[in-house]
């Protein structure tokens, strides 16, 4: 009998021990799929914020080119209106010469204007997936 009870006794215990270890196993893993979720969401807000960055200064990017090209537009029309009314072809290849060297440094500085506004957006649309990627390392450091 007194067996029967310390073999009970026993199972009882190793039963007990065993639905512990299953309770904190289950509650770490709710834990690590709630962090797991989380960082998800983040990763998904870090897109977004990086689109709407991206989406604003393309948007003002194109802004500028319109008002570039409205600004050459006029600049070609007011010298098509001059040379015109030039009275010699002396004249004539000047002012052309002088309005294709005017456009030509004009689009030069666009251009470059256009790359460094480019390259700084580049670096503000990475910027929140780049916070991600360094938080991500963090936690992967943390854990191993």
């Amino acid at each position: 009998m007194e067996t029967i009870e310390n073999v009970t006794a026993k199972t009882q215990t190793v039963f007990n021990d065993a639905t512990e270890r299953a309770k904190g196993a289950v509650e770490k893993s709710q834990k690590m799929f709630e962090e797991a979720n989380e960082f998800g969401k983040g990763n998904i807000e870090a897109l977004v914020e990086a689109s709407k960055v991206a989406a604003r200064g393309m948007e003002a990017i194109g802004q500028e080119a319109a008002a570039f090209a409205k600004k050459s537009f006029e600049e070609a029309t007011a010298a098509a209106k001059t040379m015109s009314s030039v009275k010699s072809p002396t004249e004539l290849m000047k002012l052309q010469s002088d309005y294709v060297r005017s456009a030509f440094d004009a689009m030069v500085q666009q251009t470059s204007h256009n790359t460094e506004a480019l390259l700084k957006l580049a670096g503000e649309v990475v910027q929140p997936l780049s916070n991600r990627a360094a938080l991500a390392a963090e936690k992967i450091k943390i854990s191993a």
